[in-house]
């Protein structure tokens, strides 16, 4: 009985690490294609921290599972951006300054979008793309109008995902109301 015993412990065990695995994988990629976004959100890391890309890719590589068809991409990971066209072809991609409220990885698409504006930063921005919402904050990508890219105070949340101005000119041209926006880590 008792080495019995034993292997049915064993095997919870087992399978208990298992199922926990499987559901720490399921987080650290994000929800699923097609369940659409999720409310939760992230802080971004300290201001001024090193991104490397992850896995040994080059930089401006678009992420493997970033989904299909014209879309954006944002890796809050390596803080860029990908305007992805057909075929898969990337046509621009940039890096930017994240805000300090990171969206949840999954897929969102805008919601809506303004020419000018002040960011919830207090600072005039332009060509605004917005796609998420999270911590009272609208999360989007805008440009400063005075071309400034300057890390957000770190506490003070915020949603803006700032890019240079002639990289916001490609994005208000490339993302209109209801284009895929889909966040990788």
């Amino acid at each position: 009985m008792a080495s019995s015993s034993a292997g049915i412990v064993t095997g919870l065990t087992m399978a208990a690490l298992v199922t926990i695995g499987v559901l720490g994988h399921q987080a650290s990629v994000g929800a699923p294609a097609g369940l659409g976004p999720t409310t939760r959100a992230t802080t971004s890391p300290a201001p001024g921290a090193a991104k490397a890309p992850r896995d040994g890719r080059h930089p401006d590589a678009l992420p493997t599972m970033s989904g299909t068809g014209e879309r954006v991409v944002y890796s809050v990971d390596d803080d860029r951006v990908w305007l992805v066209g057909p075929g898969n072809e990337v046509r621009r991609t940039f890096e930017v300054t994240p805000s300090t409220v990171d969206p949840t990885p999954g897929a969102y698409t805008v919601t809506s979008r303004s020419k000018l504006v002040t960011g919830s930063d207090g600072i005039p921005v332009e060509h605004v793309v917005r796609f998420a919402g999270a911590q009272g904050v609208a999360i989007g990508f805008s440009a400063a109008v005075d071309g400034s890219t300057a890390r957000p105070d770190p506490d003070r949340p915020t949603g803006g995902i700032r890019e240079t101005r002639a990289d916001g000119d490609a994005m208000w041209k490339f993302a209109t109301i209801g284009r895929q926006v889909v966040v990788v880590p």
